[in-house]
């Protein structure tokens, strides 16, 4: 278990942990978990807990957030998990997947995440699975000891952004009975337009993300996402350029394989049976070109088949779709995000907070 906090770059308020999660061949990965300590602790709601999972080429950084969940009464924790966010040893060897994949005929020495080959790398979805495990068990200790209580006392929220809401979708899946509630905020259930196309893809891309899982799929860098939730473009936020670059992470033949053998999962139907909520932009706006309509809706995944997808995983599913919000909904202007909170807050005190 952690036990040294160190404060973390996003400054007062906030502590984080190095996590070493066996993996693997010997080998360890690691993740970073990261607490909200507000100087204004505020009355604990019954132990409850959220834990964070951020997106792909992503890690977390929306404090706003995390005050939002203090204000109701919830003790907030995220998970950086490994090769994103501060995990990231810009521009240094990565011993914990330098050996990854010697039959590729790459030098393991030469690897570098951050602005190297390997940054958001995973050929396996279920990669994650024992990061998060060791994470819950983390934010349990902590929590129960910050508030007082006995860890069988916590009750935990899981929640997460697009690939980190698949991600958390799977596990709560894999794992009855270890979380409260899940909350998925644009998450990557399934392929733009329909499953035809993703199976259509797998097809093709399936043999060679078993010969050469590391092997990069040359798709257009487009940075019009990055351009709406950017403060040094057209955004507000203020986001570090090595955790969150404008073009994202290489995308890789074994990650993109193992999204859509997940979303293939998901598609099949999950049996979650903890209360979801799913929230979604009310439309969707990409292409090749730059359109201004992308300040005003989702600019990387398809909506709709999000929402067809979210009735696919449990017995109890609501799902929110909010008018002129951007890919991740809390990145949206005030106004908009203002509305995300409040429909947030009306489900989280009628299935978190009411239990």
């Amino acid at each position: 278990m952690p036990t040294v906090w160190i404060e973390d770059i996003l400054g007062a308020g906030f502590e984080s942990t190095a996590l070493e999660v066996p993996a693997a061949g010997g080998r360890t990965r690691r993740a970073t978990l990261v607490r909200h300590l507000p100087a204004n602790r505020g009355p604990a709601q019954g132990g409850n807990v959220v834990l964070y999972l951020h997106g792909w080429s992503d890690y977390f950084f929306n404090t706003e957030l995390a005050s939002f969940w203090h204000q109701l009464g919830v003790a907030f924790y995220a998970l950086d998990v490994h090769n994103h966010g501060r995990n990231l040893r810009i521009g240094e060897p990565d011993p914990a997947d330098a050996a990854a994949d010697d039959s590729s005929g790459a030098d393991p020495g030469a690897r570098t995440v951050g602005g190297g080959d390997l940054a958001g790398y995973a050929s396996d979805l279920r990669d994650y699975d024992d990061e998060i495990a060791t994470a819950m068990a983390a934010v349990r200790q902590d929590s129960a000891a910050r508030l007082g209580l006995a860890e069988a006392d916590i009750a935990l929220t899981l929640m997460g952004h697009s690939t980190g809401g698949l991600v958390a979708a799977l596990w709560a899946n894999r794992n009855p009975g270890a979380v409260k509630a899940l909350v998925l905020n644009s998450p990557w259930l399934e392929m733009h337009r329909s499953s035809l196309v993703r199976r259509a893809a797998a097809r093709v891309l399936d043999p060679l993300s078993r010969l050469k899982p590391e092997a990069e799929i040359k798709l257009p860098a487009r940075g019009f996402y990055w351009r709406t939730i950017s403060s040094t473009a057209e955004g507000e936020w203020d986001l570090d350029p090595d955790l969150r670059p404008p073009f994202a992470f290489p995308v890789r033949a074994g990650w993109l394989s193992a999204i859509w053998h997940g979303q293939a999962e998901v598609d099949k139907g999950l049996a979650i049976a903890v209360p979801i909520l799913v929230l979604t932009s009310a439309r969707s706006v990409y292409g090749p070109l730059w359109h201004e309509d992308m300040k005003a809706a989702d600019a990387v995944l398809d909506v709709g088949t999000m929402a067809a997808s979210a009735v696919k995983l449990g017995s109890s599913v609501t799902v929110e779709r909010i008018e002129a919000a951007l890919h991740d909904i809390f990145l949206s202007p005030p106004e908009v995000r203002a509305d995300a909170y409040a429909r947030l807050e009306r489900w989280a005190k009628a299935y978190i907070l009411a239990s």
